[in-house]
């Protein structure tokens, strides 16, 4: 029989969690454990096979297997497999840890939360739990909660660098911009070349960095100890110091340099983009018409280039008494994964061949998956930016949905994204270049699409906010379907938790002075020779 589950302090020593097993056995576990780790998911099969075959039962082996189906997108094998490592190690917070995980992949939230949250109830002393619950609750906008566990996980063990940095985030989410401020200079007094620190202060656009943070910067930079991730982060924090003191050349110096460390990390490929996006177009001229019309009603996709306003217009909506602002949802794209993984092709190869009860069943999943957005209030947003990949399909799959393109002048929301750092790679912003067609790639396909379904989309231009609000608002709470409400005019006064790098600028009134780009001359003209502008 296994030995009971073992005490918190040894959760990430496999030895302690094996004791039953033969050194034969161990062996095979602990190197399918480090395949799974690093991604190789046959091998670890293969390697857990064997191990499974002389131990079917042990819970430690079975938890394993749950994480390797979890990461194969085998969600009922994963909760099965973890299901009965629970019925012999019930309170082992490692196995609920893992449960909520895959939970989470399956798309059901809640469960994955109180999964995460009796983990934290078996281990209350154990910070790396609580440091799990914050940062879940983050992803899943529970910022309030997050804070609170992440406070937990930072004052049971101050050296945890994530937590404080986490910590950060949420607090800035929240508008708590001094509390932040004070947790990401925790981190750098733990680690002064922390990449994610410095990201985390130069995120707060509207607050300058100072000159002192400039030359500590440079300090960090010119070290060889440095590494490639923090040195990255760091250039483009760098950047933002500069331009906050008017030294332009040096801001796109340290800028380029970033972005180009960032692009060998994983080059971005703009033919081949331009190719899947007229893909997308080609693949989406002929749907078959919906069943239900009406499906998706609830939902609003607000969509567009990163730093184009689509921030500020999720605050406009969201200020609304009938609208919840979710911000960045992965769930559109993770449902037409799904698809793509059960007929065995990519999107859109499968599209011309999706019948329209196919789409229903898609709309209808994407509805379920983001249910608990719709508690408290009936529509809701969506407003990850790369869902525009997407506005064609959804007029089969959520033709009720209402989407808003946001445009921003693309020379000076081109030159935004250049001096953003983004996590997903490879990213088109690492050269203005890449940026230029990027840009002519979304214009094409949106226009296309707003031109073909006008009552679906509506273009909605940043500049024209900026010179009449009031109208502006009025138009884009009618296209929404959405009776008009003056706290839609305050929308820098709405409460909420705001999850994307524009937190600290939609929490003030319209600013008419945003633009950046005529600072640096002809250092631009590449992104302005791509977009068809004069040079400077």
């Amino acid at each position: 029989m296994p030995a009971p589950w073992p005490c918190p302090e040894h959760f990430t020593d496999m030895a302690s969690r094996v004791g039953s097993l033969s050194p034969d056995e161990r062996q095979p576990l602990e190197a399918a454990a480090r395949a799974i780790r690093d991604g190789a998911l046959a091998p670890a099969q293969q390697m857990l096979a064997a191990v499974l075959a002389a131990a079917p039962e042990h819970p430690e082996v079975l938890r394993l297997l749950g994480i390797l189906h979890t990461r194969a997108r085998q969600y009922g094998a994963a909760r099965e497999a973890l299901g009965k490592a629970l019925r012999q190690w019930p309170a082992d917070p490692l196995a609920l840890t893992d449960l909520g995980n895959a939970e989470q992949a399956a798309g059901d939230v809640e469960a994955a939360l109180s999964h995460w949250r009796q983990a934290c109830e078996r281990a209350p002393d154990y910070p790396i739990g609580w440091f799990n619950l914050g940062r879940n609750l983050q992803v899943a906008g529970h910022t309030e909660p997050a804070v609170e566990a992440l406070e937990r996980a930072c004052s049971m063990e101050p050296p945890l660098l994530p937590a404080h940095v986490l910590l950060g985030d949420a607090l800035v989410h929240l508008g708590r911009f001094d509390d932040a401020d004070r947790r990401y200079r925790a981190a750098l007094a733990l680690h002064p070349a922390c990449g994610d620190a410095w990201r985390g202060l130069a995120n707060m656009k509207t607050r300058p960095l100072s000159d002192e943070d400039r030359h500590q910067i440079v300090d960090m930079l010119g070290r060889a100890d440095v590494t490639e991730a923090d040195r990255i982060a760091m250039g483009f924090a760098l950047g933002k110091a500069c331009e906050d003191q008017g030294r332009y050349d040096e801001a796109f110096a340290a800028l380029s340099d970033a972005n180009a460390r960032q692009r060998r990390l994983a080059p971005w490929q703009a033919g081949g983009f331009h190719t899947f996006v007229a893909s997308v177009l080609q693949a989406s001229a002929k749907l078959p018409a919906p069943i239900e019309p009406a499906l998706g009603e609830e939902a609003i996709f607000i969509v567009g280039l990163p730093r184009s306003g689509s921030t500020l217009f999720e605050q406009i909506l969201a200020a609304h008494p009938q609208v919840e602002g979710a911000s960045e949802l992965p769930d559109l794209g993770e449902v037409l994964v799904e698809e793509s993984t059960r007929r065995g092709q990519p999107f859109p190869r499968w599209v011309p061949s999706a019948t329209a009860q196919d789409w229903q069943r898609m709309g209808r999943r994407y509805l379920e998956r983001t249910a608990r957005w719709r508690h408290q209030r009936p529509c809701f947003t969506d407003k990850l930016p790369e869902n525009w990949l997407y506005a064609g399909v959804l007029g089969a799959m959520l033709p009720g949905a209402r989407i808003v393109d946001v445009r921003r002048d693309a020379l000076e929301a081109g030159w935004s994204c250049f001096k953003q750092q983004f996590y997903r790679l490879p990213h088109f912003a690492c050269t203005l270049t890449d940026v230029a067609a990027y840009v002519r790639d979304y214009e094409t396909a949106l226009d296309a699409w707003q031109a073909a379904a006008p009552e679906r989309i509506r273009t909605q231009h940043y500049e024209a906010l900026l010179a009449d609000p009031e109208g502006e608002i009025r138009a884009l709470l009618a296209f929404c379907r959405l009776p008009f409400d003056a706290a839609c005019l305050d929308f820098h006064q709405a409460m909420r938790a705001i999850r994307t790098p524009s937190a600290a600028q939609v929490r003030q009134p319209l600013n008419r002075d945003t633009a950046r780009a005529g600072r640096y001359g002809r250092l631009l003209d590449p992104l302005r020779l791509g977009l068809g502008r004069p040079l400077a």
